[in-house]
């Protein structure tokens, strides 16, 4: 049986989450209303690809910062693993847990993936940019770790 959720496309209302961040406190979007927010899918905290793709974005957080956007990096792992993973690599924006994968099948960030020769199901990487009045600006997905902030600072024109 596969379990797929339906991609988003850009201009449509963002998807509301609250889910708790690495401290177990709960983090909404709606915090983050009037303002460009990132919210990246990755399947899971301290494993090589995303560990690339988080310490890329700790790396530039400070331009997409001054260029308006926050970020948000969401998984299934429980609040004291992305807690481990975000000291581990002194990462300096929040890591909110998605045990359910309600927000990642929400987004659309959930389904079918191959490793090797095994096929599983559970969260794709994907990047959603929300605009300040709350609608998708842009959705990637099937996200390549490697290279993919500049890929998307290019793309916001940061």
């Amino acid at each position: 049986m596969s379990e797929h959720s339906t991609p988003l496309a850009a201009g449509q209302q963002a998807p509301a989450f609250s889910l708790r961040n690495a401290q177990g406190e709960t983090v909404s979007l709606s915090d983050y209303a009037g303002q460009n927010v990132i919210v990246y899918f990755y399947p899971k905290a301290a494993t090589p690809g995303c560990t690339t793709e988080a310490c890329d974005f700790r790396d530039n957080l400070n331009s997409l910062k001054s260029a308006g956007y926050s970020v948000l990096g969401i998984s299934p792992d429980e609040p004291a693993e992305i807690a481990k993973f975000a000291t581990d690599e002194s990462l300096n924006f929040p890591l909110l847990s998605d045990p359910d994968n309600s927000v990642a099948k929400a987004y659309g960030s959930f389904g079918e993936k191959s490793f090797g020769e095994k096929t599983f199901v559970g969260t794709l990487r994907s990047t959603a940019v929300v605009a300040p009045d709350g609608t998708i600006s842009q959705i990637e997905y099937a996200v390549d770790a490697k290279g993919h902030v500049s890929r998307l600072r290019e793309a916001l024109g940061v």
